[in-house]
């Protein structure tokens, strides 16, 4: 049986394209420069291959903005069907400015370590550290944060 939704965090149409576009053009500008300049072939490659890289991540950024995260009783989760964070994982929760976290987001850290994962845009996890954010809306990710803080004190 499936948990009650309590808050959702997902990218606006507008900032999915407005990121979508700006890696792209980012992407077309590397490829040009790469592709026209006259020094040497090996900074030509590099310039290129950045471009090309530039792409892949926008090829995913798009993929990985058309899901969206999940807070439920249980923890977090990507609309995709992906666990995030358990809540009785959930060591502590980081949303100040001077926290490394995603743009519009805070970041969890966890008990243990998990896997690494990236959906750009929306979600990392890297050992005990979660990201939620990028190019999500500021008070989506502000209402999920205290919703999910409200939950972890209560759990304690």
């Amino acid at each position: 049986m499936q948990s009650e939704v309590i808050a959702v965090v997902e990218a606006t149409a507008f900032r999915r394209w407005m990121a979508v576009a700006t890696l792209t053009g980012v992407s077309v500008l590397l490829i040009y420069t790469g592709v026209q300049a006259g020094s040497s072939a090996l900074l030509s490659v590099c310039v290129i291959a950045l471009g090309i890289f530039s792409l892949v991540i926008g090829a995913r950024l798009y993929q990985a903005t058309r899901h969206r995260i999940e807070l439920t009783s249980e923890g977090l989760r990507d609309s995709s069907g992906i666990p995030i964070a358990r809540l009785d994982e959930i060591a502590s929760l980081d949303r100040g400015f001077l926290a490394f976290k995603p743009s519009n987001g805070f970041v969890l850290r966890t008990h243990a370590p998990s896997g690494k994962i990236w959906r750009p845009g929306l979600w990392w996890r890297i050992g005990r550290q979660v990201g939620v954010g990028g190019v999500v809306p500021g008070h989506q990710a502000r209402f999920m944060a205290d919703r999910l803080a409200e939950l972890v004190a209560a759990q304690r």
